[in-house]
């Protein structure tokens, strides 16, 4: 596959029958689900759960998705869903980039980008991020 970024984290996706709207092709809002599904597995094969999440009282929450949305999916179109840290300092925001490529033709299809805070989850408020969060992180930005 041709990658936006080197060494990205994949996960399959397959449109089903649920996921096909009615200009039969796949809904936008189904991307969205599944960015969020490769961002929480590509935090958890670093190390960090929800679990770690809620004991921490802390999370990387979206403040800002962006998502270009360049070609249709069809059901049962195997697709593999990439995603890459590209920034973060260590103390408040991230930087998430995905890119969902079409398997038997290596077509790009949708590119998104999350800019995320670190907040603390009792509160909601904006919070540092924890050691935690920096040592597992922070190692895994990869350089645009």
């Amino acid at each position: 596959m041709t990658w936006d970024y080197p060494n990205p984290f994949t996960i399959p996706a397959v449109p089903q029958a649920q996921d096909i709207d009615g200009l039969n092709h796949t809904n936008n809002a189904v991307y969205v689900q599944w960015c969020e599904k490769a961002g929480w597995a590509h935090s958890e094969a670093l190390g960090l759960t929800l679990q770690d999440y809620q004991r921490l009282d802390r999370a990387m929450a979206i403040r800002r998705g962006e998502y270009d949305y360049l070609l249709p999916t069809l059901m049962g179109e195997p697709l593999t869903l990439a995603t890459w840290i590209l920034a973060g300092n260590g103390k408040l925001m991230m930087e998430r980039r995905f890119q969902l490529v079409r398997d038997r033709d290596q077509a790009t299809v949708l590119r998104g980008r999350w800019d995320l805070v670190c907040i603390e989850l009792s509160s909601g408020l904006p919070r540092r991020m924890p050691t935690e969060f920096c040592d597992v992180y922070l190692p895994a930005i990869v350089a645009p």
